[in-house]
């Protein structure tokens, strides 16, 4: 007795994995329905705001694999949103399903507007997203994204964080001193700000925490690793030698410290003059790809000098021209989307530790 082509497909996409907890989509109760008529073949699955971000990967290789499976058939996959809660991290507070720093062996790289503009895709690709800001001696998140304001304790005694459009919550040491003041702290109270940053927010229930580290290799990657599981670190550098001997450093400091590296990403990475269309390559390009290739890191793509970027960050303007300009965005989704991939893949070698279940 053959198989009817409902059970053709069920087989064909059933063991697919989840790329959160890479579990199999059947047994997470994510293939939710699937009917044939003639060639026309329907299939909803359900996908966590954890992954929307890699919603198109995921479609396309369902759709592969049916064609596979029933040759001339034409899928649709219908993609809706599966509930899933993130746990509690640890002995804090804290509910992210996963916390990713993003890092550099030194200063002036863009770190922190790639580590924003990070956050704001993701955010824009479908995920929950918050966003700290650890470099405690030099915040700049808050200049970037144009937000000002002083954090609330709440009725049970946690930080209320400030929220960009009422969405994203967001803290940074930029919020609590006045912006021409500089913080003078040795290494036990740099700590201690960071753990309550962590532990007495008020983050709410989220799919990322991207943290924006201080530049250097330094007290906050041993805090973090020791307060929460990190799921991933990324390194941003620069094309030229200098800044990627420090990125190297940067490597062996999150190795030495057991946070996962998904990837590096070489910012100015050429420029494309807006007058004569000519790119130039003020610093040099493809140092960022070789270097990983030598460290055996992924390569999660090239950032390009954008002066409406450049321009939006001084102003606060970043999550405004991240939404509307599609020119300008393109790039920051090229490598968020390379991100998460690597996220699910490394997820998948490890799936017992993926699987993230609600707290009863």
């Amino acid at each position: 007795m053959t198989d009817s082509p409902v059970q053709v497909i069920r087989q064909a996409i059933g063991n697919h994995p989840d790329p959160e907890t890479g579990r199999s989509i059947e047994s997470m109760g994510q293939l939710l329905a699937i009917s044939v008529d003639q060639e026309k073949v329907n299939v909803e699955v359900a996908l966590s705001t954890h992954s929307m971000p890699i919603l198109d990967d995921f479609r396309e290789a369902l759709e592969s694999k049916i064609v596979a499976a029933l040759p001339g058939s034409n899928p649709e996959i219908k993609i809706s949103t599966h509930n899933r809660p993130p746990v509690r991290l640890g002995q804090i507070a804290l509910r992210a399903k996963s916390v990713i720093v993003v890092g550099s062996g030194k200063g002036g790289v863009g770190k922190s507007t790639v580590a924003a503009s990070i956050a704001l895709t993701l955010q824009r690709l479908g995920s929950k997203v918050g966003l700290l800001d650890a470099d405690v001696y030099g915040p700049s998140i808050p200049q970037l994204l144009g937000l000002s304001g002083r954090p609330a304790v709440n009725a049970t005694k946690r930080i209320e964080p400030i929220k960009l459009n009422g969405q994203m919550p967001v803290m940074s040491m930029g919020f609590l001193v006045e912006p021409d003041q500089a913080v003078i702290w040795r290494g036990p109270m740099l700590h201690g700000s960071i753990n309550q940053f962590l532990s007495d927010t008020d983050w709410g229930e989220l799919d990322y925490l991207i943290i924006d580290m201080p530049p250097g290799t330094g007290d906050v990657a041993l805090t973090l690793s020791q307060a929460i599981p990190i799921a991933g670190s990324v390194i941003v550098c620069t094309p030229q030698e200098v800044a990627l001997l420090d990125a190297v450093k940067a490597i062996s400091m999150f190795r030495k410290v057991n946070i996962p590296i998904l990837g590096m990403v070489e910012n100015m990475s050429g420029f494309l003059c807006p007058d004569c269309g000519k790119t130039y390559d003020i610093f040099g390009r493809g140092g960022a790809r070789t270097k990983s290739d030598e460290t055996n890191v992924p390569f999660l793509g090239c950032l390009p000098i954008d002066i409406t970027l450049r321009t939006a960050g001084d102003e606060g303007r970043l999550a405004e021209v991240i939404d509307q300009d599609e020119r300008a965005r393109a790039p920051l989704e090229a490598v968020t989307k390379a991100m998460v991939r690597e996220l699910a893949s490394q997820t998948l070698q490890r799936p017992a530790q993926g699987t993230t279940l609600p707290v009863l």
